[in-house]
């Protein structure tokens, strides 16, 4: 045979692609090509699959006098990665002759070292999927990314070490096969006892915020902490994560592989949500997403889980303004000159910051900024960013006679119990939603009109209180859904009173 076709696949931004490998051998002086838009991960290919093919006792494509043309296609895909390499060394053994196999129903992936040994890929889940839809049945990979492949059902998937493993598991005249990887299952019950996590129970005082992060929490609100250095922010924003539920078994496959396609992933699978915490020193494009070829950013690697901005005003501006249509739509557009994408990016937002730059204005100590440095600081956080925060709560500083005589208060397995019951209204409110929203902070203001139903009497006080506030249309909804979720946590069916009024203590006032 002359001619052989394979199959492997890339993704791109998110979007997996079944791409198609083709190799053609032809008499003439030694040449090894490869065509279809590779990239210098994909060019270099040739090196690493000829030294693999002649290291696992085959001759390699630079020992023969035959010019050898390697296509991937489709061509106007910019072919990223080194994962072709095994798909590329075995359709040049096909078309050698140095096997024979059926390809069809298989795609391969993997990059491969010099001396054979099939090195560990990003995005395995998601190429797995991909192959499933696309009609695939078997999947040959790395063993390093098999668990993570088998969470997949529909497809089976075998892990290989090296290419003499995946040949010889191919030839059907050698006895050696390996086993499929059994299904990968989403087990929550082997939660790690860390004791070095930061318990609710450990923050003496600050009752107010640590409700606001119960309500957060709760709901899926964005949270903002004010107030002055060593106040206990950093100390709350550390203990919220441990709050949330895990994540249900359809978000954890979605945030498990945008993990593994930014080689973030620590473990097969993510039951957690996720928390990011990107320094305000951080790019725009290490944050928002981007680059010449569109890819994801810290805010993606929060989705379904936490995007914690310490020093918030202290990020570039762009940074901030940006934040808009991820906290609006869940989702963030990339368009650059060499692609656009769109990305998830359905997170909380939690955001602490300082006062001032100094970090004493509103307190006993004398604040030193200037008049012009302190109107600079507040502007950063634009009324449009304010807007989308639902929760704003002022972190001060505590007595030290109270500090030392405060009780420990509840711990927080105690509030997370809350948290689930809250949560658990919710998925039965939302059961058969068209856009399947599981959280109030979800809702649209059609869905306000379908969901929530105010009394008059509690319309009046709302829209009476809300103009004193000068609150915007959009801040008028927001605080209806923190009502709803206060209401959720007090186990009520309707929003009463001091729902409404508990919501609206959690507007901005003084940060402005």
């Amino acid at each position: 045979m002359q001619f052989s076709k394979l199959f492997s696949a890339q993704i791109v931004g998110l979007v997996p692609h079944i791409v198609d490998v083709e190799v053609d051998l032809s008499k003439g002086l030694n040449s090894f090509s490869l065509v279809g838009l590779p990239s210098t991960s994909v060019d270099e290919s040739r090196d690493r699959v000829s030294a693999a093919v002649k290291n696992s006792g085959f001759d390699s494509p630079k020992q023969r006098n035959q010019k050898t043309v390697i296509s991937l296609a489709p061509a106007e895909l910019k072919k990223e990665g080194s994962h072709y390499d095994l798909a590329i060394a075995l359709a040049y053994l096909m078309a050698s002759g140095e096997t024979k196999f059926g390809p069809k129903g298989r795609l391969f992936l993997g990059e491969l070292s010099l001396d054979g040994v099939l090195r560990p890929i990003h995005g395995a889940l998601l190429l797995a999927n991909t192959a499933k839809n696309a009609g695939f049945t078997e999947i040959f990979l790395p063993a390093h990314n098999a668990n993570e492949a088998a969470l997949v059902d529909g497809i089976a998937v075998y892990g290989a070490r090296n290419l003499s493993e995946v040949l010889q598991h191919l030839d059907k005249k050698n006895k050696f096969f390996l086993t499929p990887t059994l299904k990968a299952h989403i087990d929550k019950t082997k939660t790690a006892n860390d004791k070095t996590i930061v318990d609710l129970s450990h923050i003496k005082g600050q009752e107010f915020a640590k409700r606001a992060l119960e309500i957060s929490a709760a709901g899926n609100h964005n949270l903002a902490m004010w107030g002055p250095p060593g106040t206990g922010k950093t100390m709350l924003a550390q203990a919220f994560p441990h709050l949330l539920p895990d994540l249900q078994n359809e978000h954890s496959l979605e945030v498990t592989g945008i993990h593994s396609v930014a080689g973030t992933l620590r473990e097969n699978i993510m039951t957690r949500p996720p928390l990011r915490a990107p320094h305000h020193t951080s790019s725009y494009p290490a944050v928002i997403g981007g680059g010449a070829i569109p890819k994801p950013g810290e805010i993606t690697l929060a989705h379904r889980g936490v995007l914690f901005l310490d020093e918030f005003p202290e990020f570039d501006r762009r940074v901030i303004e940006s934040l808009r249509e991820p906290l609006e739509e869940g989702h963030i557009r990339i368009t650059r000159a060499k692609g656009h994408d769109t990305f998830p990016a359905r997170f909380i937002l939690l955001a602490a910051m300082n006062p001032c730059p100094c970090g004493k204005y509103g307190s006993e100590e004398r604040c030193t900024c200037m008049p012009g440095t302190l109107a600079s600081y507040t502007r950063k956080v634009s009324g449009p960013i304010m807007d989308r925060i639902e929760l704003w709560v002022k972190v001060s500083h505590m007595s030290h006679d109270k500090l030392s005589s405060a009780s420990a208060g509840e711990s927080t397995s105690e509030v997370r119990e809350r948290i689930a019951k809250a949560r658990a209204l919710q998925d039965a409110r939302f059961t058969n939603h068209a856009r399947k929203i599981t959280t109030n902070s979800e809702m649209r203001a059609d869905d306000i009109e379908t969901f929530i139903k105010l009394t008059p009497k509690l319309r009046v006080l709302f829209n009476a209180s809300a103009e004193r506030l000068k609150l915007s249309p959009r801040a008028h909804h927001k605080t209806i859904k923190v009502a709803r979720t206060i209401a959720d946590l007090d186990n009520s069916s309707e929003i009463q009173e001091k729902h409404i009024l508990e919501a609206l203590a959690y507007r901005p006032t003084e940060f402005r």
